[in-house]
């Protein structure tokens, strides 16, 4: 499934993208997040990725319980790389001054770690092991239970937004402040949500539990391409699916909006339809007809998917916080770097944009010689 890495790798360069702008004052839409409903590109991202994770989920719980590793041992696993993922990302939150009273505790990172721990352990305790004629071990997730999962999850969440009363705002309030998730994240989190609102996270407690659902979609999709099916066939499969899937979030967008901040539960069929025919399309392009002369970069990104994001991160961080004397004044190393590198020399928006693209291959020169070597970080 060198196809997936490809995905993966595309998708943790976007991210880079879409974070690292040279001015937030002049960012071109589809690289910056809807205000409210509605999608973007940059919308998909995060979603591919859950989607990703899912995905690669059966191929390596698979390999692991056929290797002989026993249903104890892989939970073990989950449970501490999620724990790990969360403490990474608790980390770059606090980075680097760490001020504990106003940390921000959602993230990025600590919904994958919270999204992976769910979904990984419900397929541990609902896969099915088999044993074939030749004597080995395949593994198979429940789709019955993990669809159900899922649809409990997503009508779930909907029937929570609509129907539940919010105390101060009423019933169905959809929107930053007056909705379910909001009001939970405040009760339970107070001070420590996005620092751009401060009364509401994109990565709530709430909406977390459809995100869930975005991975058990990948789970569905992973168990496709596992299966003794035709190449041609998964890919026409994954390719009538996902369309299905990206109509029907689409149709129902006026009864419960598409919205990556709370993570409607039409966005997660949006975005996961959206997601099944980019990877149908690479799953074709570069399993199927092998065409990979293009992939490498995107493989090095991929390859070390999570590292990559991090070392990212770090960076931008880092070029904040340091500063410079620019003129006998001191100004961030990032906006020095920007200022005098790409302002004189492009339109606002052609600037921030070139930044970018910058910034995305500044970080590809890192992990390049890991992948040259051959060398998989694993978190």
């Amino acid at each position: 499934m060198v196809s997936l890495d490809v995905f993966r790798g595309l998708t943790i360069a976007s991210m880079i993208l879409v974070n690292d702008p040279g001015s937030w004052n002049a960012v071109y839409w589809p690289l910056d997040h809807a205000a409210w409903n509605g999608w973007t590109p940059t919308d998909l991202v995060f979603p591919f990725f859950l989607f990703i994770v899912g995905v690669a989920m059966t191929f390596s719980f698979a390999s692991r319980v056929e290797r002989g590793d026993s249903r104890r041992k892989l939970a073990w696993h989950v449970v501490r790389r999620s724990a790990t993922i969360f403490a990474i990302g608790l980390f770059l939150n606090g980075f680097p001054r760490f001020h504990f009273h106003t940390i921000r505790i959602p993230g990025v990172l600590q919904r994958i770690a919270v999204c992976y721990l769910c979904a990984g352990l419900l397929y541990l305790a609902s896969r099915r092991r088999e044993t074939l004629p030749d004597g080995k071990i395949r593994v198979r997730a429940n789709l019955a239970a993990i669809g159900a999962v899922a649809v409990v999850l997503l009508v779930g969440y909907w029937a929570a937004l609509k129907f539940v009363p919010v105390p101060g705002y009423g019933v169905g309030r959809l929107d930053p402040e007056g909705n379910l998730g909001a009001y939970i994240d405040r009760a339970v989190m107070g001070g420590h949500l996005w620092s751009q609102s401060k009364t509401w996270d994109p990565e709530g407690i709430l909406s977390t539990f459809p995100a869930v659902a975005t991975v058990l979609v990948g789970i569905f999709i992973g168990e496709w391409l596992r299966s003794d099916r035709t190449g041609a066939r998964k890919a026409i499969g994954m390719a009538i699916a996902g369309a299905v899937l990206l109509i029907a979030g689409r149709a129902l967008h006026p009864f419960f909006p598409i919205n990556k901040k709370l993570w409607t539960s039409t966005f997660v069929l949006f975005t996961g339809g959206f997601a099944m025919l980019l990877l149908s399309l690479f799953y074709w392009l570069v399993d199927l007809r092998r065409w990979r002369g293009w992939t490498a970069p995107l493989l090095a990104f991929g390859t070390n998917a999570i590292f990559a994001f991090v070392l990212a991160d770090l960076i931008a961080i880092l070029s904040i916080v340091i500063h410079v004397s620019d003129g006998g004044e001191r100004v961030s190393l990032y906006g020095w770097f920007y200022e005098k590198f790409f302002t004189p020399y492009f339109s606002a928006y052609h600037a921030s944009l070139a930044f970018a693209i910058f910034f995305v291959l500044l970080n590809l020169a890192l992990v390049w010689p890991l992948y040259r070597k051959r060398i998989f970080i694993r978190i």
